[in-house]
């Protein structure tokens, strides 16, 4: 099991455009409900700086996000919509309750 936090700063005339990205992703999640990841995404109080948590629970850490269309149109851009990129951290849980289980 892989655990992973992303946090990036988008410009502020990409607030609404990386928002509508992010819905398209968990729209498709919804859709096709792939087995083995669990993904948030949040907006930080800012207006501009997003935290994605993602749990990949495939035996081989095989990340079900890669395949889907929606999250490679969200990726594909995110450099040139951020004012500080994509900063991704491994997390190792220390405790948690009814979070990513």
């Amino acid at each position: 099991m892989k655990r992973l936090m992303v946090r990036y700063k988008v410009k502020a005339d990409q607030v609404a455009a990386n928002e509508d990205l992010i819905r398209e992703v968990f729209g498709e999640l919804n859709r096709e409900r792939p087995e083995g990841v669990r993904y948030a995404a949040f907006k930080l109080p800012d207006g501009q700086s997003f935290v994605h948590v993602v749990s990949i629970e495939a035996s081989d850490d095989t990340n079900p996000l890669a395949a889907l269309p929606a999250f490679k149109a969200f990726t594909a851009d995110i450099r040139d919509r951020c004012e500080e990129p994509p900063a991704a951290f491994d997390l190792t849980e220390v405790g948690s309750y009814n979070f990513l289980r």
